[in-house]
C-alpha cells in the first residue's frame, strides 16, 4: 500500500470512529437530561438499562456468551 493510500485509509477510519464517539456523546447527554427530568436520579434508568441490555444480548441466540468473556 502506498503512503498516500495508507494515509487516506487512516483518515477515513479515524473520521468514522470520531463520528461514532460524538454521536454516543450526544446520546449520553440526552439520556442524562431525561434522567434528571423524569426520575431525578440515575438509579432507576441505570438498573433498567442493565436489564434491557442483558435482554437484548440474550434474545438473538438465547444465551449470554457475549458477556462470558468479561
Amino acid at each position: 500500500m502506498t503512503p498516500k493510500k495508507l494515509f487516506t485509509y487512516f483518515i477515513k477510519n479515524f473520521t468514522i470512529v470520531l463520528s461514532l464517539v460524538l454521536i454516543w456523546r450526544g446520546i449520553w447527554y440526552v439520556l442524562d437530561y431525561i434522567d434528571r427530568g423524569f426520575f431525578g436520579t440515575h438509579a432507576y434508568s441505570t438498573i433498567g438499562g442493565i436489564i434491557l441490555g442483558i435482554i437484548l444480548l440474550y434474545l438473538p441466540d438465547k444465551d449470554l456468551k457475549e458477556i462470558e468473556k468479561l
